[in-house]
């Protein structure tokens, strides 16, 4: 199952952290490409690039100006559509459903009102609790539910950087050969 992630909305003088972190949390999680429709936003695309390319692995960024063209060219290709939001099914009852599909993933996550036709366009609409709260938390805890725990098993190709889980202190490997 490929999983990509489609951020809608994002605004240059509100979003640029969120969104960074929306990509990251993607990333980290198992997503192998984001899309970033609202504002372009160059300098946060080359940011999560130069990212991806010193701990490594193939994640990709890549601006729309249609997220509607993304969400339907990603059903006819034979792709799934996950809209995360707090009116949705519960994360924890549908996630295994989705996984068991095997379809590849879309998921949505929002910026500031998200149109009904994204609701209808959804194969599914999935809520990490009824509760407002952000979208980066809401992404990670769908990706972690869908991966079922096997996001902290993937490797990441040809990094520069590569941390070491140490109970105290920081260790990163510096691997000169990836630079």
């Amino acid at each position: 199952m490929n999983v990509n992630v489609l951020r809608l909305d994002h605004r240059l003088k509100r979003d640029t952290r969120i969104t960074t972190h929306v990509c990251l949390t993607a990333r980290a999680f198992g997503a192998s490409k984001i899309y970033l429709a609202g504002e372009r936003d160059n300098r946060l695309m080359e940011n999560v690039r130069d990212t991806a390319s010193r701990f490594g692995g193939n994640f990709e960024i890549e601006y729309t100006e249609s997220y509607m063209g993304v969400i339907n060219k990603w059903k006819s290709d034979g792709g799934k559509v996950v809209h995360l939001t707090m009116y949705g099914t519960q994360a924890h009852e549908t996630a295994p459903e989705i996984r068991e599909d095997g379809s590849d993933i879309l998921i949505i996550v929002g910026g500031s009102k998200v149109p009904g036709r994204v609701y209808k366009a959804a194969d599914w609409n999935v809520s990490v609790t009824t509760q407002p709260h952000s979208e980066v938390s809401s992404l990670a805890v769908f990706q972690h539910l869908l991966m079922d725990g096997k996001e902290f098993d993937l490797e990441f190709e040809n990094p520069v950087l590569e941390v070491i889980p140490t109970a105290h202190g920081k260790t990163v490997n510096i691997h000169d050969e990836n630079r």
